[in-house]
């Protein structure tokens, strides 16, 4: 039985609720987002960072038709909720964030991000005023139809020495009213910022996978509503392929055939046709 977009994001944004917290990997292709369906994920969302490695370039280099195309792609491979990761929605301005939340919408995903890093050196992230309206224009174009498109909004001031823990939680709280539906600042790095945000803020909060913070059933127990991972599983795949190829180019040996052997069954249990 086929989900409709609809149900994909009302069950979206009920896991935010259900689970404690809802761990939503990565996915960088269709085939990566199959096996990640098949290892019993509840819902998937997309890196921008990995997706751009798969055409040979760096994160933020990929334009707005070819990640909409590839959410497209990824809401066709599986049954899972999707939420992409849109970078800055490819606009400045609130119009261009609407119209790009809206072909969010036409690509049949369940949720998208918008985030307030600008991309330009100079100012990397926009002034608050205007990433609120930001926001709000995305949060309008997401909840205008029968799909409540669930909004992430994000603060990205840590990432790019923008400030402090103070104007992150100034940024989400701003972001809160302007309609989002989930709260994201993938720059917090420990449990204390973590339960600051949560205690400050009255919606949902996602937090991004570092080795700084504790594990995911301590994170639960502060309050985190979701976990991802950003470009990390598709870079740690791309990893082990180094690691492989070194092995073979310098040391002629084939250890690497055991992990392929893991991968291999993974892809044959998830690609296998339904009965």
């Amino acid at each position: 039985m086929h989900s409709s977009q609809a149900e994909k994001a009302a069950r979206f944004l009920r896991l935010h609720r259900e689970r404690a917290p809802l761990l939503m990997p990565n996915a960088w292709d269709p085939g990566s987002a199959k096996v990640l369906a098949e290892l019993g994920f509840e819902a998937l969302a997309t890196t921008s960072s990995a997706f751009a490695a798969t055409l040979g370039r760096l994160d933020g280099s990929v334009t707005r038709e070819e990640a909409l195309a590839h959410c497209a792609a990824l809401v066709a491979a599986t049954e899972l909720p999707v939420s992409a990761d849109l970078e800055n929605c490819f606009a400045d301005d609130p119009a261009g964030v609407a119209e790009t939340v809206g072909l969010a919408l036409d690509a049949g995903l369940a949720g998208c991000s918008v985030e307030d890093y600008s991309g330009d050196p100079g100012a990397p992230i926009y002034e608050l005023e205007l990433a609120a309206e930001r926001v709000a224009a995305a949060a309008a174009a997401a909840h205008a139809g029968e799909v409540h498109l669930v909004l992430t909004a994000r603060a990205e001031n840590l990432l790019h020495d923008h400030g402090d823990l103070e104007e992150t939680i100034t940024r989400l709280r701003a972001y809160e009213r302007a309609g989002a539906d989930v709260l994201f600042a993938p720059g917090l790095a420990s449990a204390e910022q973590v339960r600051a945000v949560i205690e400050a803020v009255g919606l949902p909060v996602s937090v991004l996978a570092r080795h700084t913070l504790p594990p995911v059933p301590e994170l639960g127990a502060l309050g985190v509503a979701r976990v991802s991972v950003g470009g990390a599983f598709g870079f740690a795949a791309l990893g082990a392929a180094v690691e492989a190829a070194t092995e073979l180019r310098d040391g002629g040996t084939y250890g690497f055939m055991a992990r392929s052997q893991v991968g291999y069954r993974a892809a044959r249990a998830a690609f296998a046709p339904p009965d």
